[in-house]
């Protein structure tokens, strides 16, 4: 079973120093469930442990989280 955790909660965080991998989709952060929790590093909660339902107003999306795929090709040109 996958514990999959939403974006801006603490998991997704580059703060976050848990157990966690970027799913095949390059988007989905992968917990494992029999350690879904990890310390929070120089943010609001340093030093707390935080997991999948954690949040704060000082999220900083984690680096390895792949950029949103827009699709400009679908655009008409602009005149």
């Amino acid at each position: 079973m996958r514990l999959i955790a939403e974006l801006r909660r603490c998991p997704t965080c580059q703060r976050w120093a848990g157990s966690r991998r970027i799913g095949d989709d390059g988007h989905q952060v992968e917990l494992d469930p029999a350690q879904p929790r990890g310390n929070c590093t120089e943010g609001p909660w340093h030093g707390s442990s935080r997991g999948p339902r954690n949040a704060c107003g000082q999220w900083l999306k984690w680096e390895c989280i792949a950029p949103p795929v827009t699709d400009d090709c679908s655009a008409p040109p602009k005149a």
